[in-house]
């Protein structure tokens, strides 16, 4: 096989630009305003982010997640607490995310401490789930090592008889976890690779507004 020369693979941005003057006050706003394009324009997946988080060896291990839900203070996520994410998370709250939507040229990079959302806010969001997604959480051991894929389907087989009569509730192992936003900046692609970069960072009970040379 020959390897195809990726020095040779680009592309010149061209579709828009962002100035401190385009953005919204406050980051929570302008990442709602990025999402809300993207979901309009129908991008694959646009919810869809790289996260981040640090290993017990303080190695980083990143997986493509989708956000859920968007505070004022947070992007929030949904997993097993018991999975390789669940079990970094609980040592080291540290963690970063990043959206891609390639057919905007746009990104977003985000910074922050990640922690457990209230019971109450897990347990909301799991009932609006479809059945068998719920039964699903049950179904798999997140990230354990298992023989093959009748182990998941034999699971997800004995969770669909045990709950066939009734709702299945939350599992404790499976709720939100939150990123706070620390910092987070928006990432629009222009010609020559001269970037526009605008950077919020967390000040006091406000934010700054900076731009970043890309």
């Amino acid at each position: 096989m020959v390897m195809k020369d990726l020095r040779n693979v680009r592309i010149d941005y061209n579709l828009d630009s962002l100035t401190e003057t385009d953005v919204r006050k406050n980051p929570q706003e302008q990442l709602i305003n990025w999402m809300d394009t993207a979901i309009d324009k129908k991008i694959p997946e646009p919810t869809a982010f790289c996260l981040s988080t640090i290993k017990h060896d303080l190695t980083v291990s990143s997986r493509i997640v989708l956000a859920k839900e968007i505070e004022d203070t947070g992007l929030i996520f949904y997993t097993n607490y018991n999975s390789a994410k669940g079990l970094d998370i609980a040592k080291n709250g540290s963690g970063s995310a990043v959206f891609f939507w390639a057919e905007l040229q746009r990104q977003v990079r985000i910074e922050g401490e990640l922690e457990k959302i209230p019971c109450i806010q897990s347990d909301s969001y799991y009932s609006m789930r479809p059945l068998d997604s719920k039964i699903g959480a049950w179904a798999s051991p997140q990230s354990e090592i298992i023989a093959d894929r009748t182990v998941l389907e034999n699971n997800f087989k004995k969770y669909k008889e045990k709950f066939s009569k009734s709702d299945p509730g939350r599992p404790s192992f499976w709720g939100g976890i939150k990123l706070s936003f620390k910092t987070i900046e928006f990432w629009q692609g222009r010609q020559n690779r001269l970037h526009d970069r605008i950077k919020y960072r967390k000040k006091n009970e406000g934010w700054d507004i900076i731009r970043l040379a890309p």
